[in-house]
């Protein structure tokens, strides 16, 4: 019987949202279980306060590039865990870095199979290796890989009717300030991890010109930054403070829609099953995004190869504005 699972999902934003839908029917079907989940020390607080999380492990694995010191703290660090004598770690990270922490933490490492996943050595780790496609959904990999290391099934009805799974405690109550009760809140996400994923800041502000709803800007580094002021200068748009995760994941729960790149914020959306259209250019829609009656995607007509992206395609520009406004004006059932 397993009574004590690590789930390792280190990184990104978006990718460990991706996987934390998991953990609801986890503990629908092992009430019980205890989980304990391992990440990138930037994002743990998108998993904190999660009810379904017994611990979260911060780790900062990025830190061993720096310094060579790095590496004996993080190893030790992982190894003060292995006393917790795990019955399952699963990685869902399917890297080498991550199939490393597994082996430190036990012996019983269930992960995706040699051909599964872009660094086929971690396979080599794991006691218990799933096959599947790595050109499917993220979000179905990887409650298929968490589901059947634990010998049950997660259905797309499952998925589909989810519950919220992103919680957020003691909030920035500023962003309140924002929020219009007169008019439809509509957060745009104007940032991504590459350049070549961000829509047009001139189409963004269209956007804003064509629809007289409140609309909101968020931001976490400087080029963002000035995106964000070029759209506020070009239309009627606020431009929020910086905020912290936890305030993100507040503010993200409150609006009416999000419109946003293909991003870790944008995906908060559908985690917490707020409407949204996530635009995409260079990446796979099908495969980065789960599609519901709420939850929409526009894209360009380029074909993108998940084996292989090329962050040099800014395809992503050659959307039509006026969709984008269609599809959220059906959203938000206006005129």
């Amino acid at each position: 019987m397993v009574q004590k699972i690590a789930i390792i999902k280190l990184s990104a934003m978006g990718d460990i949202i991706h996987s934390m839908v998991a953990l609801e029917f986890i503990k629908k079907k092992y009430p019980n279980i205890e989980i304990d989940w391992f990440v990138e020390s930037t994002f743990y607080v998108i998993l904190e306060n999660n009810p379904n999380i017994n611990k979260i492990v911060k780790l900062n694995l990025k830190s061993i590039k720096k310094s060579k010191k790095e590496f004996f703290t993080q190893l030790n660090l992982v190894r003060s865990f292995k006393k917790e004598n795990y019955d399952l770690i699963i990685d869902a990270q399917g890297l080498i870095k991550s199939s490393m922490v597994a082996r430190i933490l036990g012996k019983n490492i269930a992960g995706f199979c040699k051909n599964s996943t872009r660094e086929s050595l971690a396979s080599f780790f794991y006691s218990k290796k799933i096959s599947i496609d790595y050109k499917e959904n993220v979000i179905d990999r990887n409650c298929f890989l968490i589901s059947k290391a634990l010998n049950f099934d997660i259905s797309k009805d499952d998925i589909l009717n989810k519950k919220p799974f992103l919680f957020y405690k003691d909030e920035d109550k500023t962003i309140y300030e924002y929020l219009s009760k007169g008019k439809k809140n509509i957060l745009l996400i104007v940032g991504a991890s590459w350049k070549s994923k961000i829509y047009s800041k001139e189409k963004f502000a269209r956007i804003v010109n064509s629809l007289d709803e409140n609309f909101l800007i968020v931001w976490g580094n400087e080029e963002e930054k000035q995106i964000a002021d070029f759209i506020r200068e070009n239309s009627k748009v606020s431009v929020l403070p910086k905020l912290d995760l936890n305030s993100l994941k507040a503010l993200v729960s409150k609006v009416d829609l999000v419109i946003g790149n293909d991003t870790g914020p944008t995906h908060m959306a559908w985690a917490l099953n707020i409407p949204s259209i996530t635009i995409f250019g260079n990446t796979p829609a099908y495969r980065n995004t789960y599609l519901t009656d709420i939850n929409k995607i526009i894209k360009s007509s380029f074909s993108p190869n998940p084996l292989k992206l090329d962050k040099n395609n800014f395809s992503i520009n050659e959307i039509d504005e006026k969709n984008i406004v269609k599809m959220a004006k059906e959203l938000l059932c206006i005129e």
